[in-house]
């Protein structure tokens, strides 16, 4: 083989290895011979290696099949994406995505959220059933909740029933606290529970994060998404898959890959 060839050849394989290619023998020769017939050179036209999914860069996805992820670019911010995945036989893939908001507050760290900051709380979180004015998406099999008139949010501090869902209102929970749900019907027309200081509430912390149907603008602290986007996601959250969502920003402290 001529010097000049095999120069061409050991070019053609280090660009092949340093996309990621097969750096066989049969590849390099075949990109040799088509960059002498195109005169186009090799590593213009070696395609990009496609994004990892950004399931396989978190901490932790919560150990289901299922995942949602709501993405910020920063702590200021009140809008977003907010993306579903799916895995199976090992890899994940989108399902689907959708603009999203946040709190008017923007979003902070959930572990040290104050109540009534209108942020958005970060962090790794469980999904455990729907609700909303309007019936459940056909083919939902996640719990889901119809709201009645009496169907309230218990954000009462001094309450018993603190960050949680009652009908009717109990006695020790004010109303001026709590959220009548029915007087959302545009937000609340369907929604998720977002299972932030859920399972052992600390008071003061906060109370009635969901993710819900856009309203006018920033959420109090929610995270919401066109109303289309949120009756794809009813339909498509499955229990057994075990699903969760995390919710963060795309670099930094409450970077969303950090939980």
């Amino acid at each position: 083989m001529r010097a000049g060839a095999v120069a061409l050849l050991s070019a053609a394989c280090a660009a092949l290895l340093a996309a990621g290619a097969p750096a066989s023998a049969t590849a390099a020769r075949t990109a040799v011979a088509r960059t002498a017939v195109t005169g186009v050179p090799l590593a213009s036209r070696i395609p990009r290696a496609s994004p990892v999914p950004l399931p396989y860069r978190m901490a932790d996805t919560g150990g289901g099949d299922q995942l949602i992820t709501a993405r910020a670019p920063g702590t200021g911010a009140t809008t977003g994406t907010v993306a579903w995945w799916q895995r199976r036989h090992g890899r994940w893939r989108r399902a689907g995505s959708a603009p999203a908001r946040f709190g008017s507050g923007g979003l902070t760290e959930g572990r040290t959220r104050v109540q009534g900051t209108s942020t958005t709380p970060t962090g790794l979180y469980g999904l455990p059933f729907g609700f909303g004015t309007g019936p459940a998406p056909a083919g939902t099999a996640i719990p889901y909740r119809r709201i009645g008139a009496d169907s309230w949010w218990c954000q009462d501090n001094a309450s018993a029933s603190y960050n949680r869902w009652v009908r009717p209102l109990p006695p020790d929970c004010a109303a001026r606290e709590s959220e009548r749900l029915a007087d959302h019907p545009t937000q609340y027309a369907r929604a998720l529970v977002i299972a932030f200081n859920y399972r052992h509430p600390v008071h003061g912390r906060g109370a009635g994060i969901f993710l819900h149907v856009n309203g006018k603008g920033a959420t109090a602290g929610c995270v919401s998404v066109p109303a289309g986007s949120m009756a794809r996601i009813l339909a498509w959250v499955r229990p057994a898959a075990r699903p969760h969502i995390a919710i963060g920003t795309a670099a930094g402290p409450t970077a969303l890959t950090r939980y």
